[in-house]
């Protein structure tokens, strides 16, 4: 296996020789100079808003930028790596210059995924990527399959969650260089780990967005989302831009797959949406080992996720599956406040019936917007569904940041991950999580002057006045301190409590491998259903070619009957069970026909 370039559209192109062409979009400016190495050289128009230079003997790691008609300097928006900022100047990258150790790798299948999702600046006291690297051992033995990195894109300042990236195609330089970023990954891969990447094409950050300005037509200013105006998905300038990002981290730093955030904000008019073309494209590019792509899309549906009649996928592989998240916080704390009073009537049942069938709403009018929301998702296979307690949102997006351990307490939360990791979905960790980590992780940002201001007073808005946080101090996201709670505590792991945490992760993820995983492969639609539930607790089963696999949860306080479940017991807590007292939970497994 050799790195390879992948010949974006925009920017610079490198070759071994030292020849790079750059490529720039900008239908609003008359004239462009490239300013490589403080020489400044004339692009040439070719049409349509382009321009275009070839220069020879270029060496890597040369400073560049564009210089706009009136003067002002903008980087490469295709940028491969920056030398430092967001608004400085971008670098020539050799992207064939890692030697790639682990050429044997060829990927894990999809069924075997359990996903650990990691912040790369908090994940480690000094927030690199070589930082990371050396906690990639730990990560294996613990029984993790998979890697999902947040968002690295460059984004304004030097700390951030990564969904304010404005240059698409360079990895975050506070983190590292592309070359290690690549190391990481290849480490990862020597030690049976795949490495996802989450990534934003539905929007671009606040700072360092230069975009509007060379080319106003990429963005469609009367059509909005959250985060201002909408990409013009339908201008073929601007969906190459978005189109081969994805195929650029796939093909030049091995990913095993990414992660597409918020897809409910991409609205493209075009006759195939270019979802759907981006990952058709990388079926058909790439085929050498499986890409797993998932999706964020509060809508519920599931068009985007066909399975073939043999089992493989043709488009996305799952779905991050926010109401299993929702009715089980609900559960476990009983807030009810904003989305979460979707879930605040008999969350057990909404559990149950996402663990059954996929989506918890599939086509009821919700109460929190007043709107039917969802589909019929039974047809779907467990595998289809990434499945979490908590995640960076659904903490990080509480006015303080706290985890679920704080809100639901030690012993409710150890069998809520005991259900995650035994269900037939796919499980997703949070950093921190495998250990009964504490600190927070909290809204933090790296901005300055009127932006900072407008985002602190901002975020303090957002919970003024809301259920459950009057009196609520909000903690500035610009102040470093902010930052520095959210990194995670590595001292916890050495505790009594950590060890038994771990213990405790250890033994459900080997299970997993050893007798849940080999269900799944040919695990397939309408396999689910629910035994019982009453209040605060509940039975779901599954039948499968290869066996049956039940589960049940009491976090209530009235104790309930063993429900009846066939076959062994393969988890149980706490052990030798009769009845299910509070906080408790029992798993049992039956062998199936195909064995």
């Amino acid at each position: 296996m050799e790195s390879k370039s992948f010949l974006k559209s925009w920017g610079a192109d490198y070759t071994e020789e030292g020849r790079v062409r750059f490529r720039l979009w900008a239908t609003g400016q008359q004239t462009v100079t490239l300013r490589l190495a403080s020489v400044d050289k004339a692009m040439t128009p070719t049409g349509d808003g382009w321009f275009e230079l070839l220069v020879d003997n270029v060496a890597p790691g040369t400073e560049y930028q564009f210089v706009l008609a009136d003067g002002m300097t903008v980087p490469d928006p295709a940028s491969r790596g920056q030398k430092a900022d967001v608004n400085g100047p971008s670098l020539v990258i050799n992207p064939e210059s890692y030697s790639w150790q682990n050429t044997h790798w060829r990927g894990r299948p999809w069924e075997e995924s359990v996903v650990y999702e990691l912040h790369i600046g908090t994940f480690t006291a000094e927030g690199t990527f070589n930082a990371a690297r050396e906690k990639l051992p730990w990560l294996a033995d613990l029984g993790i399959t998979m890697i999902e990195v947040m968002p690295l894109a460059q984004f304004g300042g030097n700390r951030g969650w990564g969904y304010d990236g404005v240059l698409l195609y360079a990895p975050h330089a506070a983190y590292g260089t592309p070359d290690e970023f690549k190391a990481f990954v290849d480490a990862a891969h020597g030690y049976g780990i795949s490495v996802v990447l989450d990534i934003v094409l539905n929007h671009f950050g606040p700072e360092g967005n230069y975009l509007p300005l060379l080319s106003p037509a990429f963005f469609h200013q009367e059509r909005s989302t959250p985060w201002g105006a909408g990409i013009a998905y339908d201008v073929e300038a601007a969906r190459r831009y978005i189109a081969e990002a994805p195929l650029y981290w796939l093909h030049e730093y091995f990913l095993d797959g990414l992660r597409f955030d918020a897809i409910d904000q991409i609205e493209d008019t075009a006759q195939k949406h270019i979802l759907v073309e981006i990952a058709e494209q990388i079926r058909a590019e790439i085929t050498d080992r499986p890409v797993h792509l998932t999706t964020e899309d509060c809508r519920n549906i599931i068009d985007l996720h066909p399975r073939n009649e043999d089992g493989s996928v043709p488009l996305f592989t799952g779905e991050w599956n926010d109401d299993l998240h929702n009715a089980v916080h609900v559960f476990a704390t009983g807030e009810t406040h904003a989305y979460y009073q979707d879930f605040a009537q008999q969350p057990e049942k909404m559990i149950a019936r996402a663990l059954a069938e996929g989506f918890a709403w599939q086509g009821e009018v919700s109460p929190h917007s007043g709107e039917k929301r969802g589909v019929d998702s039974r047809s779907q296979p467990p595998v289809a569904f990434v499945d979490f307690i908590q995640n960076h949102d659904q903490v990080g997006n509480r006015a303080q940041g706290e985890r679920l351990i704080s809100l639901a307490g030690p012993e409710r939360t150890r069998v809520l991950l005991a259900a995650l990791l035994l269900s037939p979905h796919i499980p997703l960790m949070f950093m921190g999580e495998e250990y009964g980590e504490t600190n927070p992780f909290l809204f933090f940002t790296d901005f300055h002057g009127d932006l900072a201001k407008a985002v602190r007073e901002g975020r303090a808005k957002e919970f003024a006045g809301h259920t459950g946080y009057e009196g609520v101090d909000v903690p500035d996201p610009n102040a470093e301190s902010t930052f520095m709670m959210s990194k995670l505590d590595w001292q916890k792991p050495q505790s009594d409590d950590g060890k038994a945490w771990l213990a405790l992760t250890r033994e459900l993820l080997a299970l997993r491998l050893q007798k849940i995983v080999p269900l799944l492969a040919s695990a397939g639609g309408n396999s689910g259903s629910v035994i019982k539930t009453a209040d605060g607790f509940f039975a779901v089963t599954w039948t499968f070619p290869n066996g049956t696999l039940s589960l049940a949860v009491n976090i209530g306080e009235t104790e309930q009957p063993l429900p009846e479940m066939p076959g062994e017991t393969l988890f149980a807590e706490p052990q030798s069970l009769t009845s299910l007292p509070q906080n408790a939970i029992i798993v049992r497994l039956a062998p199936g026909d195909a064995q």
